[in-house]
């Protein structure tokens, strides 16, 4: 285990200093904490997290190391990375490198042996703030000179990182077993478990760059839109929120998770907010209104949709009816949102967390049988509550 010393600076002036973890250097971000006690690799790799120096509450960390199968995409994405806890020996069967060796690898400044509960319960009260991790040479600057430097950092409000975590080009995955339809996928920070459970479900997936306009989705003539996860601020992506309004109108059917979720209530002429310190972990309780059920869920978002929580209203951009679908039983935020009129749902956690819960994964079920329902008529709609039956 090294010694060699490293700081985590808050942007406020509070310092934890500690041990230097994977790379060297200086990393700047958003300070934010996911709550989850496994699939840390999972987090690690999801594109959503890119821009953002993730702490880890668990307070061990790496003991089942890392593989190439657990991966969300081809690199890891957080800006830095702190833990209390670093495992010093990886014990699992499946495991092919150690924690650490893919930090440094993938040049991922972080620190370890901090108080992160102290770290917790500053970030719940103070708020999500710009941070920084200096080690090395980096750490022998001054408080002062290293303070400087994360102040002089990005805000994530404001920030489109869409671009950055996109593909650039168009690539397919196709249908396992039976193909029901075809799935035009915006990539604004695709996990590779998305991609999987919506073949499984028949479908072959086309997956396209976030640059893509609405007239080369058409020409595809897709059965159907699906927008993912990603990272930033919803405000910033008024170009994808144009794209989607346009294929709505087309009668196309549209299922979106997370960063997607925002920009159907966007699209809907509803606004988003930013989070006082967000939802970041695998154990967020969530109501499904339709069922009464609670579902446990995988999340990460920072931003959220303000629209009413209670009854239906019409979309202020003209779609019709619109009701909150899911809401958080930890702080009332909107989970999901339900389109009355036209083909289109979505859920602002993610049901196809590969690390686990799996409550919501019925979602994709639902998806598959709104395809199966507008090919067979065009004025197909979503199920009624009545007639979705229980989801186990």
């Amino acid at each position: 285990m090294t010694t060699e010393p490293a700081v985590l600076v808050l942007e406020d002036g509070r310092r934890f200093e500690g041990r230097a973890y994977g790379a060297r250097g200086r990393t700047l971000g958003e300070a934010v904490f996911a709550t989850g006690m496994t699939g840390y690799q999972e987090t690690l790799t999801d594109p959503s997290y890119a821009g953002q120096i993730v702490m880890q509450t668990a307070p061990h960390i790496g003991n089942t190391g890392v593989n190439d199968t657990d991966k969300e995409s081809a690199k890891i994405w957080v800006a830095g990375y702190v833990v209390r806890d670093p495992s010093r020996v990886v014990s699992n069967f499946r495991a092919q490198r150690s924690l650490d060796d893919d930090l440094e690898t993938d040049g991922v400044v972080g620190i370890s042996g901090i108080d992160t509960r102290a770290v917790t319960r500053h970030i719940r009260s103070a708020g999500a703030m710009r941070a920084g991790i200096f080690s090395g040479a980096e750490y022998e600057l001054s408080a002062t000179e290293q303070l400087g430097a994360v102040r002089a950092g990005a805000e994530m409000a404001g920030q489109k990182l869409s671009s950055v975590v996109s593909t650039r080009e168009r690539y397919q995955v196709p249908a396992i077993g039976e193909r029901v339809g075809s799935v035009a996928v915006l990539d604004l920070g695709v996990k590779t478990s998305t991609l999987n459970y919506l073949a499984e479900r028949g479908l072959d997936v086309e997956v396209l760059p976030e640059s893509v306009t609405v007239d080369e989705v058409l020409e595809i003539a897709p059965d159907a839109l699906f927008y993912s996860n990603g990272p930033g601020d919803p405000e910033a992506s008024e170009s994808h929120v144009e794209l989607l309004r346009e294929v709505l109108k087309s009668g196309v059917p549209y299922f979106g998770i997370c960063f997607g979720n925002q920009l159907l209530g966007r699209a809907l002429g509803f606004g988003t907010y930013k989070l006082p310190f967000g939802h970041r972990g695998i154990n967020q309780p969530v109501l499904d209104k339709l069922t009464g059920r609670v579902e446990i869920t995988s999340q990460n978002h920072g931003f959220a949709v303000d629209a009413p929580r209670e009854g239906v209203v019409d979309s202020p951009a003209g779609f019709g009816r619109v009701e909150v679908s899911h809401l958080s039983l930890n702080d009332d935020v909107v989970e999901g949102i339900r389109c009355l009129d036209i083909d289109a749902f979505s859920v602002q956690y993610h049901p196809e967390a590969a690390a686990g819960p799996h409550d919501s994964m019925y979602l994709f079920d639902r998806f598959r049988e709104m395809v199966l329902a507008r090919r067979e008529s065009p004025a197909g709609q979503l199920p009624t509550a009545s007639s979705e039956g229980d989801h186990e």
